[in-house]
């Protein structure tokens, strides 16, 4: 049984159309088939999890090769909040 659900916030599925090297195709079916379950069952620990620090709301990111993934983390709700995406490089610029 999952225990959280996810949302994908309008950013979030706005930062999807990106090209991701060419490998959208190939990063939509791993968010589906391997991530999602993932975060379902555990959205704060993980080989690719990593909590932000310094970051309010708390944030978690998920790394899958350059690319990270932004989500935050509704426990009253049992809710996982995919909020970004975005390449390593440009991540984490203020």
């Amino acid at each position: 049984m999952n225990k959280f659900r996810i949302f994908e916030t309008n950013q979030f599925l706005k930062d999807l159309k990106l090209d991701f090297g060419g490998r959208q195709e190939k990063i939509k079916t791993k968010l589906n088939g391997y991530v999602y379950p993932q975060l379902r069952q555990n959205p704060y620990f993980g080989r690719n999890i990593k909590k932000l620090r310094a970051y309010k709301p708390d944030t978690w990111r998920y790394r899958i090769g350059d690319y990270r993934f932004f989500y935050t983390i509704d426990k009253r709700e049992n809710v996982v909040s995919m909020i970004a995406s975005d390449t390593r490089e440009d991540s984490y610029r203020n």
